[in-house]
């Protein structure tokens, strides 16, 4: 196995993650802006699944929004 081919790899696929989700996120943040308080901490999760290998891991985190 290549493990540079490797790490570019995963990196192109995280860099689309990154930027789908941030994209996905700050739409709907503004589609809910006039609902949501100033404060408010919106509850995150991410799950990351590769079938062919069984592995499934979910990342929790928080957006605050001001």
């Amino acid at each position: 196995m290549d493990e540079d081919k490797l790490n570019v790899e995963v990196r192109k696929f995280l860099k689309l993650v990154g930027i789908t989700s941030q994209r996905e996120i700050e739409r709907a943040v503004g589609d809910a802006a006039s609902r949501l308080a100033p404060g408010t901490v919106l509850k995150a999760k991410m799950r990351l699944t590769l079938p062919e290998l069984g592995l499934s891991h979910e990342i929790d985190g928080e957006i605050a929004v001001d």
